[in-house]
């Protein structure tokens, strides 16, 4: 709903995300898993292993980490014929370990002959992500596309058409480039490139399904480095099309350079109802965590108030008045216990992944906030009495002292999870 603040003129007001783009609904499946991918479905989370395909056992171990992390769906490189050949033991290592996260096959410059020569390879992915700018040129390319298609349908799997800018299609930008040229106005370079990277897209799905691959089979995505690039092509790519769209910023970055960069660009198109899926695309630190780039795609979600994964820690960024790190300290624990305890959580306690908790650190807002979250602890603060109130569903429930303050915060948690979100037939 959108209001009229009159100290703000004719400034609307937006209260949440608007209404999500119609899209149709892509089914991307493996075994007894179905994720749906647009038709009004939640939006969904991917992710991508940096591993080398041909190691079997390393990729599905990397895989299990970033599916337990919370990834949907999970991207792999298949460039070669080693790795095309170890795609299915990849799946069957998962299948062992009880991990039927669906797998997407990434092809470039030699997909139609790898999904060709290794059919084992073709059947045991769940999508593919075909990107039409390595396909190939002239009447190469077409038949490159067409092997990659039939291959699709034959198996029946979904494909993500991916254009990216550092690898668009030089035959359609040339095109455009020549019909720029012609125009009384010619437009910029930046249109012309934005332009070509959308037609690209629509024009290479239009033509899987001339080839035979269903309209309902078909995700689209068009990958660039800049913000304002992102948000441009995909609001004109929404305004052309129907197809589901994944969102990403492409060589985003490292750290919170690429996290802030890509916060920014998928939220303004989320916000406005644009986007079915997303990947946070991080550049790990030497030595990183993977599923660093899972949990900041479920926290970008969850925060824009879209989906909920798992429990919110509220903590307040401290100032003199907290020179100690003991809130900070415990705000972390916490927040890394939440996270720790969702896999069992989800089965045994429905509805905790809304459950809202605050850990602040002195009495300027520590009480109110405490009392706005479902379960809050406002500890002391410089120079205030060495005692910390624990506030429970908006009332003083207890207060903490001595040294066990933060033992004694976390079982009052795991007493307040096991009550209050007790599943149907379970009794705390």
């Amino acid at each position: 709903m959108n209001q009229r603040d009159p100290a703000f003129g004719s400034v609307p007001l937006h209260h949440g995300p608007a209404a999500r783009r119609a899209s149709r609904r892509v089914e991307v499946r493996w075994g007894e898993r179905v994720v749906a991918v647009g038709g009004g479905a939640p939006v969904m989370v991917q992710s991508m292993t940096n591993t080398d395909t041909a190691d079997a056992i390393g990729t599905a171990i990397q895989i299990k980490a970033l599916a337990q992390a919370g990834s949907e769906v999970v991207r792999i490189t298949v460039n070669s014929p080693e790795a095309a050949a170890a795609v299915p033991a990849i799946r069957e290592q998962l299948d062992r370990m009880g991990i039927d996260v669906p797998l997407v096959g990434d092809f470039h410059f030699n997909g139609h002959k790898l999904l060709t020569d290794y059919p084992a390879c073709a059947e045991a992915l769940s999508k593919y992500r075909i990107n039409p700018g390595n396909v190939g040129r002239g009447e190469r390319r077409d038949e490159r596309f067409v092997a990659m298609i039939e291959a699709a349908c034959r198996h029946d799997k979904p494909v993500r058409i991916g254009v990216n800018w550092g690898s668009l299609d030089q035959e359609v930008m040339a095109r455009l480039m020549d019909e720029n040229s012609r125009r009384a106005e010619p437009w910029s370079a930046q249109s012309v490139m934005h332009e070509a990277l959308v037609t690209s897209a629509i024009e290479n799905a239009e033509r899987a399904e001339e080839i035979g691959l269903g309209r309902d089979r078909i995700v689209l995505s068009a990958k660039v480095s800049g913000v304002q690039d992102l948000i441009t092509v995909y609001r004109m790519l929404a305004a052309r099309c129907d197809y589901p769209l994944h969102l990403g910023l492409t060589e985003a970055g490292m750290g919170s350079k690429g996290i802030v960069a890509s916060s920014a660009a998928i939220g303004v198109l989320l916000q406005e109802g644009i986007g079915d899926t997303i990947r946070i695309s991080l550049t790990p630190e030497p030595g990183g965590d993977r599923t660093k780039e899972v949990v900041v795609a479920q926290e970008l979600l969850q925060t824009m108030g879209l989906r909920a994964f798992a429990p919110l820690v509220i903590a307040c960024p401290g100032c003199g008045r907290t020179t100690s790190t003991f809130f900070q300290e415990l705000a972390d624990k916490i927040q890394r216990y939440l996270r720790d305890q969702m896999p069992v959580w989800k089965l045994r306690h429905p509805g905790v992944e809304n459950m809202h908790v605050a850990v602040m650190g002195c009495v300027v807002n520590g009480p109110g906030e405490s009392k706005h979250a479902d379960i809050g602890i406002s500890l002391p603060g410089s120079g205030e009495d060495p005692v910390a109130p624990v506030f429970i569903d908006g009332q003083r429930d207890v207060t903490l002292k001595g040294e066990r303050i933060a033992e004694d915060f976390q079982a009052l948690v795991e007493t307040y999870v096991a009550r209050r979100y007790a599943a149907p037939g379970h009794h705390a």
